[in-house]
């Protein structure tokens, strides 16, 4: 073993004994042993190449993948091990002298028990090593044809302290910020990366700045009452650092800025310390990059770069694919017209299709005139959408529900699979499977299909997921189509034509001044979801939700004799999931919610 690539000597080693006719395996598990060898095996020869990077110039998203790689091989390892010694130990003892008619009939139950076993081992190692490899194929995909624009943005940040970047939808905006902060934060005292979005927040992108800042010193600072002011003032002192000789030297990135009103109250809480700070924004609008300052205009990629980010993502490389599929395969890149976001889809889509010409010109026919020249929405979300129809079933509902959250939301990888469980959407697929593990596979291939991204790592693990504003406009469209989710906000006002509602999500803060319906029927609501009090109002009792099995409230302020009374959350007796965060309420309750027979906890 070396400290570079964990066990994964060891475990190529045994993986060839275990192939030999003396283990008697089944002639599939064979085939799968054989291919997890493979696949292994490239992985170790990418963690001797990373091991001689220094680690303080890896990338971070590097560094957890090398980090889960190792970590695969030991237990890979302990689990081919285990097996090994247990077939030998029972091999000595089906042999001992006098005992072979004793225990055959029990020695040859047993032994099918453990070769049933480690194949059910075997499947599991090669899932978790497909979702490790698919890790890494997002994380290069993302950053192809990034190079030249990386050095154009850090040569502007060189005479810059404010520098925003320009462009449509899915041109890779934020992943070029990112890039270039992960590049430049060594030379900085602290770093954040916040999102505004179109309907913003101001007091929570002022909490997740915080955060970011100092993740210990504000690591409870969501559960903490501030007002606007407060906020500023807090990210003011952090920054002055008024007991140190210098202020912090910061980089932060500002992503995804819809209007100039929310710039200028960031602005205002960014004190401009001479020391060489830098902040970096993001924004689909010229006018308001142009009154940030400095805008770097996002073009779209390299004809080059557009078809190895293609070919890399269905084949591994360009020469890799068959000659029948050439022809097609630059029409259809002609349709995406240089668009990272459009051809990585396209790409997940034909990577599942059959390699026939045939199959492939349909998906071309599909995808009507591409975006041509003008980067066309309506264009750009029939490209999306063959993503998304391409799904099973179970996962298209499991993807639709995403819609409940705000644009640009991080969510919790444990939140939301106790969410479809709790909706009814994770069904057993055999006796014994356990749903949350299920659930978590779901989450898994939506994070493999680019559907929804990798937001947040905790311990190497990842912790939460965004879904990116194109995916989100396009799930939220199809959810008000199909009546599935119903939202309210401050700008669409009501999206479900339907009256009688199904699923409800509060998402704005300015509900109070809306003039949103309220002639809603709720009494079949199955799924409550408010992200501020703001709204509260416009909604019927609680005791008015029959058939609730979701409530998950979050920034409520519930006053006595509001409409949203919880003393009402008793009655629901098909409640499956609560959640209240930053919420308050009498604790007296507490008891009485443990009282609910199905709430999930």
């Amino acid at each position: 073993m070396d400290s570079a690539t964990g066990a994964m000597g060891n475990l190529l080693l045994k993986l060839g004994e275990l192939a030999m006719d003396e283990y008697k395996l089944q002639k599939g598990v064979k085939r799968n042993v054989e291919a997890l060898r493979r696949e292994l095996e490239s992985m170790q020869a990418a963690l001797r190449k990373v091991g001689d990077v220094p680690s303080d110039q890896l990338d971070e998203q590097v560094e957890l993948w090398a980090r889960d790689v190792r970590e695969l091989s030991y237990d890979a390892d302990d689990v081919l091990d285990t097996f090994m010694v247990r077939v030998r130990v029972d091999d000595d003892n089906h042999g001992s002298k006098g005992m072979v008619n004793k225990v055959a009939a029990g020695f040859l139950g047993k032994a099918a028990k453990m070769r049933h076993d480690i194949a059910d081992e075997i499947k599991g190692i090669m899932e978790r090593a497909r979702e490790v490899t698919a890790r890494r194929d997002r994380d290069e995909a993302e950053l192809v044809g990034i190079d030249e624009a990386s050095d154009e943005l850090m040569n502007a940040l060189a005479t810059e302290t404010v520098v925003s970047v320009v462009g449509g939808g899915g041109l890779g905006k934020t992943t070029l910020a990112r890039a270039v902060c992960n590049r430049l934060k060594p030379q900085f005292d602290c770093t954040a990366f916040v999102s505004v979005s179109s309907a913003p927040d101001i007091k929570k992108v002022f909490k997740d700045m915080l955060l970011e800042l100092d993740k210990t010193k504000n690591k409870d600072i969501h559960n903490l009452v501030r007002d606007e002011k407060q906020l500023i003032d807090e990210l003011r002192d952090f920054i002055q650092n008024k007991r140190f000789p210098h202020a912090r030297r910061y980089i932060i990135v500002i992503d995804d800025i819809w209007d100039i009103a929310s710039w200028s109250a960031i602005r205002c809480a960014l004190v401009e310390n001479n020391d060489g700070s830098t902040i970096i924004a993001t924004t689909r609008d010229f006018d308001i990059a142009e009154q940030i300052g400095s805008p770097h205009k996002l073009k779209t990629l390299p004809p080059k770069s557009s078809k190895k980010l293609f070919y890399g993502r269905i084949f591994g490389s360009e020469d890799k694919c068959p000659q029948e599929l050439v022809e097609v395969s630059g029409k259809i890149l002609k349709k995406c017209s240089d668009v990272p976001l459009a051809i990585i889809t396209i790409a997940i889509v034909l990577a599942r299709t059959r390699n026939m010409a045939e199959e492939w010109y349909k998906v071309y026919n599909s995808i009507g005139y591409g975006l041509g020249n003008n980067h066309d929405m309506k264009n750009m979300r029939k490209i999306l959408s063959l993503s998304y129809h391409n799904l099973p079933s179970h996962l298209r509902t499991c993807l639709l529900y995403l819609s409940i959250f705000p644009e640009d939301y991080e969510i919790e990888r444990s939140r939301l699979i106790r969410m479809w469980i709790s909706e009814g959407f994770i069904h057993p697929e055999k006796d014994g499977d356990n749903l949350f593990e299920l659930a978590d596979s779901y989450f898994n291939e939506l994070i493999n299909r680019s559907l929804i991204q990798p937001s947040g790592y905790v311990s190497g693990m990842l912790h939460s997921c965004r879904v990116h504003d194109m995916i989100h406009d396009l799930i939220r469209s199809l959810s008000s189509k199909e009546n599935f989710v119903t939202v309210l906000d401050g700008i669409l006002q009501q999206t479900s034509p339907a009256s009688k509602v199904r699923r409800l999500s509060l998402q704005n803060n300015k509900l109070e001044n809306s003039t949103a319906q309220t002639n809603l029927k709720m009494s079949q609501v199955r799924s409550l979801s408010i992200f501020s009090s703001s709204g509260v109002s416009l909604l019927p009792s609680l005791s008015s939700f029959q058939v609730l099995r979701v409530l998950d409230l979050e920034n409520c302020y519930l006053t006595e004799g509001c409409h949203l009374d919880l003393r009402h959350v008793c009655n629901l007796f098909h409640l499956r999931y609560l959640r209240l965060y930053e919420c308050n309420f009498d604790r007296e309750l507490l008891k009485e919610i443990e009282k609910l027979s199905f709430c999930r906890r």
